[in-house]
């Protein structure tokens, strides 16, 4: 053992500083961007305000410049002309170019055109499409820094991008910087940028591609805390030409309500709440977020029937249904007051019926006890059975 461990041979020094120094000087090169700029304004500038000259040049430039190091550089140069220093002014020392957004027209059709320069760019080296997300995310950050006009010209492209799939909703969380919200920057951007995306698509294809990223119940905190409310909100927007944002947004308000309402009866139907406390909540719910008798008095009737676990044997439902219903009935009565949630009540009966074969035979049933109950009155019955009926189950 003494012998082996004398044979051990001591470490050689290694050169690894010299490797080290190497790579300081690669790292150096890596992160001088200035080589690049001046190669890719040169280019600009031949081509003029040409754009498609200009997109053959940035395709045909890809094979011999480093896109890939220096995406954030070429991305600052076609938008503002030059390399941009924090907060968004462009460096003085620096050249630049005038065949950019910024210093092109302000009008959508300049804008289209821009768009389809990214795109083709986009589309040509996809390697591209991770550091433009992160360039537009970046510029929404820096927008106190532009000029007004510069900021509609990057909100019309922005929007025109959005439409075309180049950029992902989820690049708005930007414009929810709690400095920009506050001195109002957010929502007057996104005056501009939702116009020029409901020109390209519609509200509908807007509402989806929010959806996607979570943002479709977002869109009030583009406003401060004590702004943030759907009458703030749609006059802002309907003001500005938006009235279908307004009226979107208003539909979403409205469907958290109702599902928050749905929730929180259930919880108070599994608790054993006393009626007149749910009916003062409801009618509190219904006053404060605006939702008609007729939408309550459905959800009063799908939280009354979710509570329980139902027979599946056809002849013992209908009288587990009665007995069930019998105890809400003063629940669904304080709700219809008008001959409209009436009719709705009886569809909404009808429809569960249907969908729930084994209740067939309880429809009838349900609707007398309703009726003795003083739930359903007899012009409304009469005018379900006439006319307002739905086809299933007829």
């Amino acid at each position: 053992r003494v012998s082996f461990m004398n044979n051990q041979k001591p470490q050689k020094p290694t050169l690894s500083g010299q490797r080290f120094k190497t790579r300081k000087r690669d790292e150096k090169e890596r992160f001088d961007p200035t080589q690049f700029q001046d190669c890719i304004i040169q280019g600009l500038t031949e081509t003029g305000t040409d754009l498609e000259a200009v997109a053959k040049f940035l395709d045909a430039s890809g094979a011999k410049l480093d896109y890939r190091r220096y995406a954030e550089t070429l991305f600052d140069i076609l938008v503002a002309g030059g390399m941009l220093a924090p907060g968004g002014t462009l460096a003085d020392d620096m050249t630049r170019t005038n065949v950019c957004v910024f210093a092109a027209q302000e009008d959508l059709e300049t804008m289209q055109a821009f768009a389809q320069v990214f795109n083709k760019l986009i589309r040509r080296y996809k390697y591209l499409e991770k550091g433009f997300e992160d360039e537009v995310k970046k510029l929404l950050l820096f927008l106190k820094g532009f000029s007004e006009s510069e900021r509609n010209k990057l909100a019309m492209l922005t929007g025109i991008l959005l439409a075309n799939g180049t950029l992902n909703a989820s690049i708005l969380n930007s414009l929810y910087n709690e400095n920009l919200v506050k001195e109002g920057v957010s929502a007057a951007f996104a005056v501009k940028l939702f116009k020029s995306w409901i020109n390209e698509k519609d509200i509908n294809a807007v509402a989806v591609s929010l959806r996607k990223v979570n943002m479709d119940n977002r869109l009030m905190e583009l406003f401060p805390a004590n702004k943030q409310s759907v009458e703030h909100f749609s006059k802002y927007f309907t003001e500005a030409g938006l009235k279908e944002l307004s009226e979107y947004v208003r539909n979403q308000q409205t469907i958290g309500a109702r599902k928050e309402l749905q929730k929180e009866l259930q919880e108070q139907m599994s608790r054993g709440d006393p009626f007149k406390d749910i009916i003062l909540y409801v009618k509190e719910e219904m006053k404060k977020n605006n939702i008609s008798e007729q939408t309550v008095v459905a959800i009063i009737w799908s939280s009354v029937m979710s509570t329980v676990e139902w027979n599946k044997k056809e002849e013992l439902v209908a009288e587990q249904a009665i007995k069930h219903l019998k105890q809400y009935s003063p629940l669904l009565a304080a709700f219809t007051t008008q001959g409209q949630s009436e009719l709705t009540l009886l569809l909404k009966i009808q429809e569960y019926c249907y969908d729930n074969i084994h209740f067939m035979k309880a429809f009838q049933k349900i609707v007398v006890l309703f009726y003795k109950a003083e739930v359903l009155s007899e012009e409304p019955i009469l005018k379900w059975y006439k006319d307002a009926h739905l086809a299933k189950g007829k």
